[in-house]
């Protein structure tokens, strides 16, 4: 049972990090490429200032992905520390002379729980999306050039 919870979440998540990669990291990404190839139009500058043009265009993309990540790492950490607080109930209930089957039933109750509870957070990740946006909008602004 456990294991559903933990594929249901793992879904839900994953359909948020497709929707974040299709509306804000492609157009990102799109950005980055075409400023980078306008650093290499220049046929006269030297190496290292291609470079460091290159360098400056993948930052806000990189920015965006690094911020990405963290938030999917503190959503998984909260939900890891969920569900080993279900499993200490339940063992602190057999230690305590409960039934097996009816603590396995109690473990299921609060891991599913805890799921809910989780998977109602994605739809609020609105910190992480407005970021997104607005490093997208600052890109797309300036007609990104390095």
């Amino acid at each position: 049972m456990a294991q559903l919870q933990q594929l249901r979440a793992q879904e839900a998540v994953d359909s948020m990090v497709k929707s974040l990669e299709r509306q804000n990291i492609r157009k990102m990404q799109g950005l980055m490429f075409r400023c980078s190839a306008g650093c290499c139009e220049d046929s006269q500058a030297p190496t290292q200032q291609v470079h460091q043009c290159i360098a400056r265009c993948r930052a806000p993309l990189a920015q965006a992905q690094a911020l990405v990540t963290s938030e999917l790492e503190k959503f998984q950490d909260r939900l890891e520390w969920c569900t080993m607080h279900c499993n200490d109930k339940a063992k602190d209930s057999i230690d305590a002379g409960s039934k097996e089957l009816q603590v396995k039933r109690q473990q299921e109750s609060y891991v599913t729980k805890c799921v809910d509870d989780h998977m109602n957070l994605i739809p609020t990740m609105t910190k992480m999306k407005e970021s997104l946006s607005s490093i997208g909008k600052q890109m797309s602004a300036i007609g990104y050039r390095g």
